[in-house]
């Protein structure tokens, strides 16, 4: 007759009065605890979740056009929604520029003579090595930041105009509506301290030039007032710095 063996498991984690005794005493190892899978938490579903303003606010400019359709019933979201896209264009408009564009000769046309009517372009002629050059460099690098819907280009002046006097460096070419509307050569034309609000007060004094993207009135008188002011800043800040510095 066959011998059979029958092997009782008790369930995982469960132990009795003699091995929990021998555990005491130190001849059998603690059990492990029973193993516990994690709870079961469904994942959040996104189409779900209540649509508010901070809702539309993480959307892309791409997906707020994609969810006109989603947002007839509710009014004041698809209001929202509209003018979200509205600020993100706008953004961009003021963006458009922001540095000091390096061309080429070849650059000239396309960059200036054929730049939109709404937009100046103010062109620097320089040459690498002229010290005055490289202080009217920083000085429109400084104005392309603050005034990102004018546009600022340099190009070397000989790849502008061929045999082009080094004695008129640095020169500055004020286009709009491809004309020349104003010229400038040198660096004394813009005062004892060639700083980026002197050159702004120069650049604006007949034309309002330089356009920060915000908006509101561009004539010359309110451009100016703008960079008045600025410069005023400047002149008060200086004057702070020099004050704490001789305290020191």
């Amino acid at each position: 007759m066959a011998d059979y063996h029958f092997i009782y498991k008790d369930l995982e984690g469960s132990s009795t009065q003699w091995d929990d005794i021998q555990t005491k005493l130190g001849n059998l190892p603690a059990k492990p605890p029973p193993f516990k899978p994690p709870p079961f938490a469904p994942a959040e579903d996104q189409d779900s979740k209540p649509k508010d303003k901070s809702w539309i606010d993480n959307k892309t400019e791409e997906e707020l056009e994609d969810l006109e359709d989603d947002l007839d019933d509710d009014r004041f979201l698809e209001d929202y929604r509209k003018k979200r896209l509205s600020e993100m264009r706008e953004a961009v408009k003021i963006a458009k520029f922001g540095s000091l564009i390096p061309i080429s000769g070849s650059d000239f046309v396309r960059e200036v003579s054929q730049a939109p009517q709404d937009v100046w372009v103010v062109v620097l002629l320089y040459k690498d090595g002229f010290p005055e050059c490289r202080l009217l460099l920083q000085c429109l690098e400084d104005l392309a930041k603050r005034y990102p819907a004018t546009k600022f280009v340099k190009i070397i002046s000989t790849e502008c105009i061929p045999n082009y006097p080094d004695r008129n460096l640095p020169t500055i070419l004020v286009y709009n509506n491809s004309a020349v509307k104003a010229t400038h050569v040198g660096v004394h034309n813009f005062g004892r301290r060639c700083t980026p609000e002197s050159v702004g007060l120069v650049l604006c004094q007949v034309d309002p030039v330089l356009n920060d993207g915000h908006g509101g009135e561009q004539s010359t008188e309110a451009v100016l007032d703008g960079v008045r002011k600025k410069f005023l800043e400047r002149v008060v800040r200086d004057h702070e710095n020099d004050d704490g510095s001789s305290s020191d």
